[in-house]
């Protein structure tokens, strides 16, 4: 049987005006930019002049995942039409997808199959211009720097104590460690530099947790860039380049209105990777979000260790945002692969292999369920080779922990393939009350922070903290940023910090190498393992793959 790719089904899709989807969220046309007939830019203004409700919120996260695939973004938006299927109002927000593995290995981030929002070309490459707004900001900082040093150095900047990277939005190795500044004395100061991937600068994190134009100048502000002859930090503000960084991202700062394939409205703003940043969509368009219906529906990147850990660690802190209910997204391949077989090896029935990777579904389960004391739903995302008995075996187990579990076919039969989990969503949001609280409180010192994650929520025996990391824990303590939350940079393959263990390991210890503070952000950032802020491309690139026809219609692109 051959089926349709998603560029195919999306382009066969017959979108409707953007001014039709903001009357849909309860937006006036005087909030509406449009970009073109099916994209626009929502005004900050919407948020402080509704006089709308907050809808209940839905967070979509998922167990570890693996190259078979769990659908989490797929999930994400066939639940948001599915609770429309069922007669409820309901919005979706999500983050941007990242040129680097659009054109890389991992693909877009616009949902799949007949879960897609639209037009999925543009979200997945240029859209509205918002990463090239970021990128640009960035890279003006990092000049700006230079620029300082190159000019007398006033500051007294420590050359050797610069933190601030440039940037690109693509996956290239090549980039990642430089010296620059050569050429002489009129090319700059020569300098060890390196680039990160955009989604990975500072500035998307701040750019996702502003929900102001003087919030955003604030944070922009306090980013340190690196740190004086004495050990003092020098930040944006230092540079006066706060306003400039400003001027730049005034209009990226206002969330995207797209649609699904349904004509659901769809929020798609911001876009930070969860294994190095904190993995959620802006603040500002999951609070649209939550205007424009009875239910907001949003997801964090990867798994719950990560994106969810970090949504409820870090953005709902900031925020004040707390989920009404939480939905774990599951697949049988992926199950499968935590029990050890391999890819090849999934489309045959294996309930001994099945059994033998459900502790990663439980520990995830158990960490929302019990830790966070959040409503949960497993949503079992099924794949054509999946069997009832492989499904039945699932849906038995979440039950034994209290648990139900919903099969979802919204990748397949759009949101008709979601209507069951609309329904479990809608009844966890009316029937069971959360008793949600953070992780850990402010005051605690960062190490312990760091510790409490692995321990409560990877279900380690405790983290390593290596020298140099307990002098940076140190200093940045003492400048007063210990009040912060941790964001933990490790691997998304696995509850530890060894991509290798799959499943559920127990009896293993986090290693912290270095610890950074992203003051403009507003937490401090522990880097484990061998997590690249700079990816590199694969042999074969999805690249290689993507073409134009002669009237401009693309394809390949997944």
């Amino acid at each position: 049987m051959s089926y349709k790719t998603d560029i195919e089904i999306a382009q066969e899709c017959e979108m409707r005006p953007v001014t039709e989807i903001a009357r849909r969220a309860n937006i006036e046309e005087k909030y509406v930019e449009q970009y073109g007939r099916y994209k626009a830019k929502i005004d900050l203004s919407f948020l402080n002049e509704t006089d709308r409700k907050d809808g209940k919120l839905v967070l979509v996260t998922a167990i570890t995942p693996t190259s078979a695939g769990e659908g989490k973004t797929t999930t994400t938006i066939g639940l948001a039409d599915a609770l429309n299927v069922i007669g409820k109002r309901a919005a979706v927000a999500l983050r941007e997808p990242s040129l680097g593995p659009v054109f890389g290995i991992k693909g877009g981030a616009a949902g799949g199959g007949y879960a897609q929002v639209v037009p999925m070309e543009d979200i997945n490459l240029h859209f509205t211009g918002d990463l090239h707004a970021i990128t640009a900001a960035n890279n003006l900082l990092a000049a700006m720097l230079d620029n300082h040093i190159y000019q007398g150095n006033a500051l007294g900047v420590d050359t050797r104590k610069i933190t601030w990277k440039r940037c690109v939005d693509m996956n290239d190795r090549q980039l990642r460690h430089i010296v620059d500044g050569l050429g002489g004395k009129v090319n700059g100061v020569p300098r060890e530099d390196g680039y990160d991937i955009t989604v990975a600068s500072e500035i998307m994190a701040v750019f996702c947790l502003s929900t102001s134009i003087s919030d955003l100048k604030r944070r922009l502000s306090d980013m340190i860039v690196g740190y004086t002859f004495d050990d003092k930090p020098v930040t944006c503000g230092d540079l006066h380049a706060a306003g400039a960084l400003t001027a730049l991202l005034k209009d990226a700062l206002k969330p995207n209105l797209v649609q699904t394939l349904e004509g659901t409205p769809a929020f798609v703003h911001g876009g930070p990777f969860a294994n190095i940043a904190h993995g959620c969509n802006s603040v500002a368009a999951t609070k649209m979000a939550l205007k424009a219906g009875d239910y907001a529906v949003t997801e964090a990147g990867f798994g719950a260790d990560l994106g969810a850990e970090k949504f409820l660690d870090i953005k709902c802190r900031k925020s004040g945002l707390v989920p009404d209910a939480v939905v774990l997204v599951a697949t049988v391949r992926a199950l499968k692969m935590h029990g050890g077989l391999s890819k090849s090896e999934l489309d045959k029935e294996n309930i001994a292999a099945l059994e033998k990777g459900m502790p990663n579904l439980i520990r995830h389960l158990n960490n929302i369920k019990n830790v966070y004391k959040l409503p949960c739903v497993v949503a079992i995302n099924r794949f054509p080779a999946d069997t009832d008995d492989e499904i039945e075996f699932i849906i038995a187990k979440c039950g034994e922990l209290g648990v139900r579990a919903v099969l979802s076919t919204v990748c397949a039969d759009g949101g008709r393939g979601g209507e069951a989990l609309a329904r479990e969503v809608v009844r966890l949001c009316d029937e069971e009350k959360s008793g949600f609280s953070y992780l850990y409180d402010d005051d605690l010192p960062v190490d312990k922070k760091i510790e409490t994650v692995v321990k409560k929520i990877y279900g380690g025996d405790g983290v390593n903290i290596l020298p140099d990391a307990v002098k940076q824990i140190e200093r940045l303590e003492a400048l007063g940023f210990s009040r912060f939350p941790v964001c933990i940079a490790k691997t998304q393959y696995s509850f530890s910090d060894n991509p290798a263990l799959s499943g559920a390991p127990e009896g293993f210890r986090v290693t912290v190498k270095k610890v950074k503070v992203s003051a403009g952000a507003e937490f401090i950032v522990a880097l484990t393992g061998d997590v690249m802020t700079m990816p590199g491309l694969p042999v074969l690139p999805a690249a290689e793959k993507i073409d134009v026809d002669e009237n401009g219609k693309i394809k390949g692109l997944f």
